[in-house]
């Protein structure tokens, strides 16, 4: 099994900031990438930004320049530093995690329980 827990979220006002952070526990499963999602009620969860094994990174056009994803795979850790945010970016933040086992080679997709972001006034 592979277990997220997040940490931050929270109300903040239009320009402010805020750090979502990640831990992933497992002993059997390689991480090959982490990241976050995020969903607004009635949509669909969507890709924020994620940062693979290799250290490649992706953001999606909405948060370019005003995200950044950091992490650290030995430890498992994964961080979104989130600025100038905008009431646009509520929403329920997942983290996410693709992992491979190593017993079985099987992939295995985990999810965090989410954490709620409001940027309002």
């Amino acid at each position: 099994q592979v277990q997220l827990v997040e940490s931050g979220g929270g109300l903040v006002q239009p320009g402010g900031s805020l750090r979502l952070s990640c831990a992933a526990s497992t002993s059997v499963f390689s991480i090959l990438d982490m990241g976050w999602y995020r969903q607004v009620s009635g949509y669909e969860r969507e890709m924020v930004a994620s940062i693979s094994s290799d250290g490649s990174i992706k953001y999606s056009d909405s948060v370019k320049g005003r995200f950044t994803i950091s992490g650290d795979n030995a430890k498992k850790l994964v961080s979104l530093q989130m600025s100038r945010l905008v009431p646009e970016d509520t929403g329920v933040y997942y983290c996410h995690a693709d992992t491979i086992s190593w017993y079985t080679n099987e992939p295995y997709e985990a999810w965090g329980q989410g954490t709620q972001v409001t940027v309002a006034s």
